[in-house]
């Protein structure tokens, strides 16, 4: 019996995950957030009507991947603006700072110039795998021809992933974020 508990005990220790094994599963920041963007994304670009204090939009279809690097990502979206306008197509390049836990992002849209912004970034509580975590992006800009902080809170859950757009703007009195838009995606493949 002495002899059958020993190898029970050997075997169990050969083939049992170790504690940190186990807990690399659920492990999440923000390298692992952003790698868990990759794939394909279907959804709605909607902004919010003031007077009617009621959110409208378009359909997008956004594509996100990660070159070889691990800290470059390109964002490849196509927005229906109605048969008027037709599919807008904006490309959107990042590159991640690991160690300034920064963002820089270029957009590019046809017609228009090329925009370029430093973004602060954090994972914000609660976020516990990389399928559910908010992540918030926040730089010094312009929005509506005054300076302004710009925050974008991005909140994955499960197969969903919101990004708001908040601004404050920073030649008046006080902290008083407004929301811009938001996108809303789900997630429809690799």
């Amino acid at each position: 019996m002495r002899r059958l508990t020993v190898l029970a005990l050997a075997l169990s220790a050969v083939f049992s995950t170790p504690a940190s094994a186990q807990d690399a599963d659920t492990d999440i920041n923000l390298s692992t957030a952003r790698q868990s963007m990759v794939g394909q994304w279907q959804g709605r670009l909607e902004y919010l009507d003031y007077s009617a204090n009621k959110w409208f939009g378009i359909p997008v279809s956004t594509h996100i991947s990660l070159m070889a690097d691990g800290v470059t990502m390109l964002r490849k979206s196509a927005f229906d603006d109605g048969p008027k306008v037709g599919l807008v197509y904006i490309t959107g390049v990042e590159l991640f700072d690991v160690n300034e836990l920064t963002v820089s992002a270029a957009s590019f849209r046809q017609g228009r110039k090329p925009e370029i912004m430093t973004y602060q970034v954090r994972l914000a509580p609660p976020s516990s795998d990389t399928t559910h975590w908010t992540m918030i992006e926040e730089t010094d800009a312009t929005d509506d021809d005054r300076p302004a902080r710009l925050r974008l809170t991005t909140t994955r859950n499960g197969d969903a992933m919101e990004t708001l757009k908040e601004v404050d703007f920073l030649d008046d009195e006080g902290e008083a974020w407004l929301q811009r838009n938001r996108t809303r995606l789900t997630r429809i493949g690799d």
